[in-house]
């Protein structure tokens, strides 16, 4: 293992143990934020730099630009990703980057710490309640109102999908701001990167560069993923045959990672891109999406591509990808066969 993930796992052993009692005895505000023009100033925490983890902090992004409309949003994240994320999202005002690595860069690391605390907020939300530096960042930051999303709440009586990364901070902000009389029973808002028409219509000019017949639909693959979540070669140019025979008259374009790997041995024409949003137009114009867990996987829902979800070792009740009929599949359990029959299921819902 190297040296740099030695110390980070020593890292977060030491936060946890350090932070484990945050926000577990803290008292809801006394202001009353029934009003929902009070509320000027929102930090939402979300220090993670992986492309998954920023969208799936959008669903929460919308529900505090829905209770709040007119509030201006600081995001707190690390690296360049959650910038590219939110570009259009009108509400976020400034989003400040935490470093990649705090160790190489630790003044900068305490530097955005000191102005976390000088900056006045009227609610700062902690996304994930797992997240250490979260915790701690939440509780030195000068807000009235401070929620962890802490889990021991009535949501995970309520809601049965509770466990899901990017549902449980909105289940959570709803169970916090219900104490001050705010409530909503509209349906959890979904991932969206909020592609422009531009966009949109950039990637639908790239798509038509790939697939050879524009009147038959589109199924585009993802086939890598990190560690022990990226199926074989052997899975995949299994899975491709049989997919290719089940869908002779759909096109096929493989979405290829920076690593420019291919499972299915670049059997079908593919693409990518540096800009991620690029990447996100071109899904989006493909009728669905397959691929394993992945930060991609969560982009094409994040674009409204019906998505499949190929899981064999992550939690699927936490990471499975939503928005309309999406489905995430445990393969563990599935046949090939019987992962075909998913996909028909999605598709005839569209």
């Amino acid at each position: 293992m190297a040296l740099y993930k030695k110390i980070n796992i020593f890292r977060r052993f030491i936060l946890q143990n350090l932070t484990k009692g945050i926000g577990h005895c803290d008292k809801i505000c006394l202001i009353t934020l029934s009003d929902k023009t009070n509320p000027k100033r929102i930090l939402i925490i979300r220090p993670n730099h992986r492309l998954g983890n920023q969208l799936l902090t959008t669903p929460i992004i919308q529900e505090v630009i829905e209770l709040f409309p007119n509030c201006k949003i600081d995001l707190l994240a690390k690296g360049n990703i959650a910038s590219i994320v939110f570009n259009n999202y009108t509400n976020i005002e400034k989003i400040i980057s935490l470093p990649r690595k705090p160790f190489k860069e630790l003044f900068q690391y305490l530097l955005c710490w000191i102005n976390i605390r000088r900056q006045r907020y009227d609610i700062v939300i902690n996304v994930v309640n797992s997240s250490s530096s979260g915790r701690l960042l939440t509780r030195l930051s000068n807000a009235k109102c401070k929620c962890y999303s802490n889990e021991e709440n009535d949501s995970m009586t309520k809601n049965t999908d509770y466990q899901h990364i990017a549902k449980a901070p909105v289940y959570s902000l709803r169970s916090y701001l219900s104490k001050v009389g705010i409530t909503t029973s509209k349906e959890l808002p979904s991932l969206d990167l909020r592609l422009s028409p531009k966009e949109i219509s950039e990637g639908k000019r790239i798509l038509d560069t790939l697939i050879s017949n524009k009147d038959n639909k589109t199924i585009c693959l993802f086939t890598y993923a990190t560690g022990e979540k990226c199926y074989s070669k052997e899975w995949w140019l299994n899975f491709y045959a049989i997919l290719k025979a089940q869908y002779p008259h759909f096109n096929i374009i493989e979405v290829l990672p920076m690593e420019n790997v291919s499972q299915i041995a670049f059997k079908e024409p593919s693409f990518y891109s540096k800009d991620i949003r690029e990447i996100g137009a071109v899904i989006a114009n493909t009728d669905i999406f397959i691929g394993a867990d992945s930060g991609i996987m969560h982009l094409a829902s994040s674009v409204k591509t019906p998505t499949i979800g190929l899981f064999s070792i992550t939690n699927l009740a936490k990471y499975a990808p939503y928005n309309n009929k999406n489905k995430g599949l445990n393969t563990n359990n599935l046949s090939i066969n019987e992962l075909v029959s998913e996909i028909d299921s999605v598709l005839a819902a569209y």
